[in-house]
């Protein structure tokens, strides 16, 4: 197997990745983009192991801890969606700019 198609293809979805995080406005939408870009360095891991033919298989341990760490990426991300759809009603980025509660400044100022 050529090692040009496996980095081409890894390349264009990390391409589409970055995209979807830079155009959408929907935190799901982002979280999908965020999983997309982890598969295309999971693919470039798998396919220069293979190519340097690595005995210790370096690459695929690697994409295995970047497995895990996605999965639980998306567990922490998605409970924080639900927290905020939960207090603010909406997951649209643009509505979600200023972190802090609307009502903590009349909080403090009293």
């Amino acid at each position: 197997m050529h090692l040009i198609y496996p980095v081409v293809l890894a390349a264009l979805l990390f391409s589409v990745g970055i995209y979807g995080v830079l155009a959408r406005r929907n935190v799901i939408l982002v979280l999908m983009s965020v999983e997309l870009m982890l598969n295309a360095v999971n693919l470039n891991l798998v396919t220069f192991d293979v190519w340097l033919a690595d005995v210790l298989r370096s690459g695929q341990t690697l994409a295995l801890f970047t497995i895990v760490i996605a999965a639980a990426e998306v567990g922490l991300g998605l409970a924080i969606v639900l927290l905020v759809f939960r207090n603010r009603s909406t997951i649209a980025v643009d509505a979600l700019r200023e972190l802090a509660d609307r009502d903590a400044g009349e909080v403090l100022n009293r």
